[in-house]
């Protein structure tokens, strides 16, 4: 998988923090290859990253690869207490690190979903932002973040430290 990556040009820059527990959210998420190369810098370094995934990508063949891996499948349709169900998953373990699209969606949104930053609050878990980039073929780990009682501004400055990057079709800035 480091060949495959190598030979790609696509490449992890930073370290991952010393922490037991992160929401790691990855943007701007606008092709199914974020997760392809997410997948493969993933497998590439042994990181344990359990991800939350549209549940129809696990019911085909595919299911078969990726729950094995640590996916996470979410019904978008009935979202029933997901952000309860991943801060009792949390609470539950001594280490856990799970992977999130903030935007729920490879679609230009104009508000990212808040369930990240709920679930780092009720858990007492920081956020490491992952940019994506394409002209760089990268994913940059940025500083870690930690969730407030104000959600409206956590949400505006972490949304204005993606916005210098660039996804497949589009960056994270709203139209």
């Amino acid at each position: 998988m480091r060949t495959l990556l190598r030979l790609s040009g696509w490449r992890l820059l930073g370290q991952f923090p010393d922490q037991p527990k992160l929401i790691l959210i990855g943007a701007p998420h606008s092709s199914y290859w974020d997760g392809v190369w997410g997948l493969m810098i993933k497998i590439a370094l042994g990181i344990n990253i359990n991800i939350m995934i549209k549940r129809e990508v696990l019911d085909g063949p595919l299911g078969v690869i990726l729950r094995p891996i640590g996916m996470i499948p979410i019904n978008r349709k009935a979202a029933l207490n997901v952000v309860g169900q991943m801060v009792e998953r949390f609470n539950e373990r001594e280490q856990m690190w799970l992977g999130i699209t903030p935007e729920g969606t490879r679609k230009h949104v104009k508000h990212w979903k808040s369930g990240f930053l709920r679930i780092a609050h009720e858990a007492n878990v920081p956020i490491l932002p992952i940019f994506i980039d394409y002209p760089s073929k990268s994913f940059t780990l940025g500083p870690l973040v930690c969730a407030t009682d104000d959600h409206d501004a956590d949400m505006a400055a972490i949304r204005t430290l993606f916005r210098p990057y660039r996804g497949k079709h589009r960056n994270t800035e709203a139209s």
